[in-house]
């Protein structure tokens, strides 16, 4: 029930991005991407890291990583937001305690191989004398073909070929192409809405708390689940975390 989504089962593309900060930052993004990496590893998902962008001098300013398998996108789509890391900075002489940002988006892999089905009853074929040059080359014959398309009014037209079943062959083939096009821009127009607004990657606009000083404790700002134990969660378990965004 809590895997329900449109979705849910599909694999999962993980970006990570190091906010403002420099060093601090990139070596966060590292270390969120060393936490997935070890959820993915314990949980037997399958992963493939597509680009990484090395930091300057540590750490990384982002990466993706497609996740393949069941319900990849289910269990991880709760981690999009901003992640806020506080902890005495170890590229700090001073000892300061710092605060660093990095953002992940998780969206599904959706498959853009779309196969265009075209059923019989929703096609309206007319035919027509073709309109061409005078002399021996005008087309005599009922010849051309318009096909409109019933459930989204779409009108394609040929009459380049002398045979009506050629014309029919490329006006069924360029009908096919428009309902392509008209399915990936609804494709398109559905993940960024699973996007959503991506919040800046600074204060206040964080969904998870990760604290090392002076206390210890990880917090989700969403669901209000805690725990102190930081040093596990960053070694991969996540489980508790995402399976309570799930059920709010």
């Amino acid at each position: 029930m809590l895997l329900s989504g449109e979705f849910d089962k599909n694999n999962a593309i993980i970006e990570i991005h190091s906010g403002a900060g420099g060093t601090e930052s990139n070596d966060w993004a590292n270390m969120i991407k060393r936490m997935y990496v070890r959820y993915l590893d314990k949980s037997n998902f399958k992963y493939e890291v597509l680009s990484e962008q090395p930091g300057e001098e540590v750490g990384i300013k982002g990466c993706i990583i497609l996740v393949k398998g069941l319900n990849a996108f289910g269990l991880l789509k709760g981690e999009t937001g901003v992640h806020r890391l506080v902890r005495i900075s170890p590229f700090d002489s001073n000892k300061r305690r710092h605060t660093s940002f990095a953002s992940v988006l998780v969206t599904p892999e959706i498959n853009t191989n779309i196969d265009v089905k075209l059923k019989e009853e929703d096609l309206k074929i007319d035919v027509y004398r073709s309109s061409g040059a005078g002399g021996q080359s005008v087309n005599t014959t009922d010849s051309a073909v318009r096909i409109t398309h019933l459930p989204t009014g779409i009108v394609v037209t040929c009459q380049n070929e002398r045979s009506q079943i050629k014309n029919k062959e490329k006006a069924l083939d360029l009908l096919k192409s428009k309902l392509y096009l008209l399915e990936k821009e609804f494709l398109d127009n559905k993940l960024k809405d699973l996007k959503g607004n991506i919040m800046d990657v600074n204060f206040g606009s964080q969904i998870r708390n990760y604290v090392l000083e002076p206390y210890k404790l990880v917090k989700d700002l969403r669901t209000n689940y805690e725990t102190s134990n930081v040093n596990d969660v960053l070694d991969g378990n996540i489980d508790c975390f995402l399976e309570s965004y799930l059920k709010s």
